[in-house]
């Protein structure tokens, strides 16, 4: 892997155990965990990547030293035996339905790599020596999925492959699959336009036409009468697989110009069925794909199910043209997540959208008011060579969900524009938000290099302060007119019908957090978005001010609160949307209990909540 760059996009990280993920050897002794690893796992698993084990050693005590090191849970598919490796490779990427060229396989002994890359030609193969240099590319890849859903599809199919393999006749197995398809056309298919953009220009196995779109030409080909648009939605005994396949018509040429799906449902029949299902139209398969396709089968262990509410596709009440159930786009600072399980008691639909660990293990927040401008009006260049120079910024930093219209309401809270502190490039003068409560204008770059290192921060060397003091101004924290300014901005961007809801800030001392001032600023800011929110159209504030009180109510700062008053907050946050929605939310005793008794676990194992 010359200059540690990966050719092709890491999809699966292929582990080896002994003197690999773990220092020693397991079958001849105590073993030292490698936290280094663990961490990259987790990390890399919240941005899609997928983690399996190919690894010469007993099954069951190395299954049990995963589970000792908390990280079972984020391995699929593991292959612990005495078989050589290649041929399990080759095996074991075909269960997974990935191509080699998308996989890395992670082992110290240079012959097991040999013998994996002759087996599959392609793959990616690496000495765990090189992970120094190695993580942060697989940091950078994927993208941020804080759910796991990526994780859990896999699981579904490894759930799948295991029930499969105890049916000699796979007729059998997929009869008793329960293989149901749901299809939605017409205006149904109008909410899934980022999935629907994504399948077509990423999917390469199952893409039997390979036209790939842009979201303009996708939403107006919608709009288009001769077009017959579709979604394909799957789920069978083992889970629910989602958006799976899309298929467009060219109704005056009965001709499919696009016929893609995901590779999670291949060997299900899902691709023959929805050809059969829609009359087997003209289609010219371009390239190679992983199906043949004729004009005769109709897959008969297929049902189709009757339409049902999708948490894409909220349907009206008979009484209100709101819908039923409401898509909550929660965009803010990683403590909010904490209010998703206790929001979903209401049955609201929750998108989260907080900040995240970029490549340089630097956390971003993406929801400065400054930053939301600049991802919509900078040139794209502009975006990319600060986000290249800045170690701070990151490849992602200017992307946000508010701009796909995927959400009925937007519940944002705007306290980095309270918290963090602006710099403008003088060259340029754009603005660029960072940090909160310091003048990095006046620290010593060596010095404070030392405490970015010590947090464990990658690129915020001596080096770049230096740089950085040269090319870039201190601005200071967002005046209360330009914050209002921005709101004003903000609200002509989402769809006036969709309502903004807005968390305010505490005004706690709080003695050792070592912000000087952070009380003033709150109270500060907390009047501008009073102000603004008095004047808007469809503008409301959620105060926190009314149960966040003492410092005993706040943990390090006075913006991350003590876990019970999060409740609180979802409580008061459902009780505002209930009331903008003419009518009281209703709320499951059930799955609220359920999460009063996550909250209380390790904040690791909150996130999986749902499991």
């Amino acid at each position: 892997m010359p200059d540690f760059a990966f050719p092709e996009p890491v999809k699966v990280v292929i582990w080896d155990l002994d003197d690999t993920f773990w220092r020693g050897t397991l079958s001849e002794g105590a073993i030292e965990a490698i936290e280094e690893n663990l961490q990259l796992v987790r990390d890399t698993a919240a941005r899609g990547i997928v983690h399996t084990i190919v690894s010469k050693n007993d099954f069951a005590p190395a299954e049990a030293k995963l589970q000792e090191l908390g990280i079972r849970d984020l391995f699929v598919f593991p292959q612990i035996s005495w078989q050589p490796k290649g041929p399990i490779i080759k095996e074991l990427l075909e269960q997974m339905q990935l191509r080699a060229p998308n996989a890395l396989f992670l082992d110290d002994n240079p012959i097991n790599r040999a013998e994996a890359q002759f087996y599959n030609p392609e793959l990616q193969v690496a000495d765990p020596a090189d992970l120094g240099h190695l993580a942060p590319l697989l940091r950078a890849s994927g993208k941020p999925d804080p759910g796991f859903s990526r994780l859990e599809q896999y699981k579904l199919l490894e759930r799948q492959q295991e029930a499969r393999a105890a049916y000699n006749d796979n007729l059998a197995f997929l009869r008793d699959a329960q293989v149901n398809i749901q299809f939605q056309e017409g205006s149904a298919v109008l909410p899934d336009l980022g999935r629907i953009e994504e399948l077509i220009n990423r999917s390469n196995q199952l893409n039997f036409t390979k036209r790939r779109v842009t979201k303009e030409a996708l939403s107006a080909s919608f709009a288009d009468a001769t077009r017959r648009w579709g979604t394909v939605r799957v789920h069978d005994r083992f889970g629910d697989y989602g958006l799976v396949g899309i298929y467009c018509l060219n109704l005056p040429e009965n001709r499919l110009e696009q016929l893609v799906f995901s590779c999670r449902i291949l060997h299900l029949g899902v691709e023959q069925f929805t050809y059969a299902h829609l009359g087997f139209p003209k289609l010219e398969v371009q390239g190679e794909v992983a199906t043949t396709l004729n004009t005769t089968d109709y897959p008969d262990w297929i049902t189709v199910a009757t339409a049902q509410p999708t948490p894409n596709r909220p349907t009206p009440p008979a009484d209100s043209t709101a819908p039923a159930h409401l898509r909550v786009l929660l965009k803010g600072g990683c403590d909010l997540g904490q209010l998703t399980p206790f929001l979903q008691a209401f049955q609201l639909e929750v998108e989260e959208e907080f900040n995240y660990n970029n490549e340089y293990q630097i956390p971003v927040h993406v929801e400065h008011t400054e930053l939301l401008r600049a991802g919509r009006e900078w040139p794209r260049a502009e975006q990319q060579r600060l986000a290249a120079a800045l170690p701070f910024l990151g490849q992602e930093a200017f992307d946000t969900k508010l701009w796909n219209e995927q959400y009925d309401v937007l519940v944002y809270s705007p306290l980095m524009d309270y918290t963090q502190d602006l710099y403008r490039e003088k060259a340029t003068g754009l603005q660029v938000p960072f940090g909160g409560y310091q003048n990095l204008m006046q620290v010593d770059p060596a010095t404070q290099a030392a405490k970015y290192a010590q947090r464990r921060f990658q690129g915020l060397d001596e080096a770049l302060l230096r740089r950085f003091q040269q090319e870039f101004a201190y601005v200071g924290q967002i005046t209360p007119a330009l914050f209002q300014e921005n709101l004003r901005w903000l609200r002509t961007q989402i769809p006036p019908q969709v309502p903004i809801f807005f968390l305010n800030g505490t005004e706690i001392e709080v003695s050792n957090s070592g912000e000087k001032g952070a009380v003033a600023r709150h109270g500060l800011m907390n009047q501008a978005l009073a102000e603004f929110v008095a004047s808007a159209e469809n503008c409301f504030v959620v105060d926190v001010r009314g149960f966040i009180q003492t410092p005993t109510d706040v943990t390090n700062n006075l913006r991350h609160y003590h876990r019970q008053h999060y409740r609180t907050l979802a409580q008061h946050l459902a009780e505002a949307i209930g009331q903008w929605h003419g009518r009281q939310l209703e709320r499951s005793g059930w799955v609220d209990l359920k999460a009063r008794a996550v909250s209380l676990l390790p904040s690791k194992l909150r996130g999986l909540w749902q499991k």
